[in-house]
């Protein structure tokens, strides 16, 4: 017999089992012979350290479930390839007439009566010509169709359903049902002929922010009493992402942040754009950058000193905590304020990191970045905008502007504390979503708050921020 048959490694498990067992034993009789030990105390452990039932309980659970795997999966399989597809076809309303049909019969055997049997049987005859409804074979190529598989709140969703008849011989009406998220449509198809097409359009309503799971397109069989239901699934599940709303920011509401020079520095070079002053020449300094007409005032070398610059990086910390918010609108608000500011930022070619609670978010394009603000989700939690300020300016130690998006809860000790984790020479602005409020600006030591009612109010205020 082979060694890796069931039971050997079966076999293998006891012998482990009972040498592990044996072993323990062996080290409960050793305790009382251990050189200076006092006798009285190595009895009282010797009792106290009994072998606990579950240990050999566990041990012949994992050496019962060792032997009975191979043979379990098997029966698994089987289960799931032919049994469980033709119970499936049984739906609740056909499991309980079945089941009174064996009822009837067996208190019409039991007690004589003739009226339990002939319902019984007429039961069951219902139960049988079920299945002819549900029999054979349907031919259909199906096309799902989205016309965008990313849309924003507030649009609509356009697809089709393309069904045609592939097979010889014509098709009898069926219905299509469309799982669209929680929700389930039905189109109803016709009687086809050979090769005939039939398409249907539909929209669906995208009122909240949502990654909505379209399909699988399934075809569905019944009897007219929907005793047995047969599905056969004809395409593939799509993702619908529905973006967070947002709005179109100009050059000019996001001015403050310059991006042809880039942004100074207090460091010094002897090579960029952004003239300082002038120095003394110091043997290997490069030559092109001395000043010749204060050399030839002051009759000695003098050469051009720089302001070091660094191109403009944008940094959203965006809270997810809803302890912070006020509502789920507020919530939304604020997702869509930092979409919007990081969407801008992509779209002028700048450096851009956004950062929540639960980790970045992709940034490489526009696309990537929403998606990412369609599937977050905000729950409570003990992390709070001001913890992530700092792991932010740890993450992104680069940035040239910071932007704290948090809610109305926040309060101005908060962001205080959220300024103070900034970098110097780092510029910081905090939005904070309140619906409802005006428009406004503030400061709060270096930190400038801009409050936002609307999201169409975002462009003024950022505005504002660069006056």
């Amino acid at each position: 017999m082979s060694s890796s048959t069931p039971l050997n490694r079966a076999a293998d498990s006891l012998k482990r089992a009972t040498s592990a067992l044996g072993g323990k034993m062996r080290s409960l009789r050793g305790l009382g012979n251990e050189p200076g030990k006092r006798p009285g105390r190595s009895s009282q452990r010797s009792k106290t350290s009994k072998l606990h039932p579950a240990a050999v309980w566990s041990e012949a659970v994992g050496t019962a479930g060792e032997f009975l795997a191979p043979g379990w999966s098997k029966v698994r399989a089987v289960w799931l390839k032919y049994v469980w597809p033709v119970l499936a076809v049984v739906s609740l309303l056909g499991w309980v007439v079945l089941a009174a049909s064996i009822g009837l019969w067996w208190a019409g055997q039991a007690w004589g009566w003739q009226e339990a049997k002939s319902a019984a049987m007429v039961a069951f005859l219902l139960f049988l010509l079920a299945i002819g409804f549900i029999v054979g074979r349907s031919a259909y190529g199906v096309v799902l169709d989205l016309a965008r598989t990313r849309v924003a709140v507030g649009d609509d969703a356009v697809g089709s359903i393309a069904v045609s008849n592939v097979s010889t011989r014509p098709l009898l009406p069926a219905a299509l049902e469309l799982p669209v998220g929680s929700n389930t449509a039905v189109f109803h198809l016709p009687r086809m002929k050979p090769a005939q097409v039939h398409e249907d359009l539909f929209t669906i309503p995208t009122a909240r922010r949502a990654v909505i799971v379209v399909g699988p397109v399934r075809s569905v069989r019944a009897d007219p009493l929907h005793l047995l239901r047969r599905r056969v699934m004809w395409t593939d599940p799509v993702d619908l992402f529905v973006h967070p709303r947002t709005v179109s920011l100009g050059s000019s509401a996001a001015g403050f942040i310059r991006d042809l020079e880039g942004m100074p520095t207090t460091e010094l070079s002897s090579a960029d754009v952004s003239f300082h002053a002038l120095r003394d020449y110091v043997p290997g300094d490069d030559r092109r950058h001395i000043h010749w007409k204060t050399t030839a005032r002051t009759n000695k070398l003098m050469v051009r000193q720089f302001e070091e610059t660094r191109r403009a990086h944008l940094a959203i910390s965006l809270s997810i905590n809803t302890d912070e918010y006020d509502s789920g609108s507020e919530f939304e608000m604020a997702i869509s304020v930092a979409a919007s500011i990081g969407r801008q930022a992509i779209r002028e070619q700048r450096e851009l990191d956004v950062l929540t609670q639960k980790g970045p978010l992709r940034c490489e394009t526009g696309r990537n970045l929403l998606d990412d603000m369609t599937r977050i989700v905000g729950a409570p939690m003990r992390k709070t905008a001001v913890d992530l300020a700092r792991t932010l300016s740890d993450t992104v130690p680069n940035a040239s502007v910071v932007f704290f998006v948090v809610g109305s809860h926040v309060t101005a000790t908060q962001l205080r504390s959220a300024a103070s984790s900034v970098p110097p020479g780092v510029r910081s602005l905090a939005v904070r979503v309140q619906p409802g409020a005006a428009p406004s600006r503030a400061n709060i030591a270096d930190l400038t708050v801009l409050t936002v009612g609307d999201l169409d109010d975002l462009a003024i205020v950022l505005r504002k921020a660069a006056a």
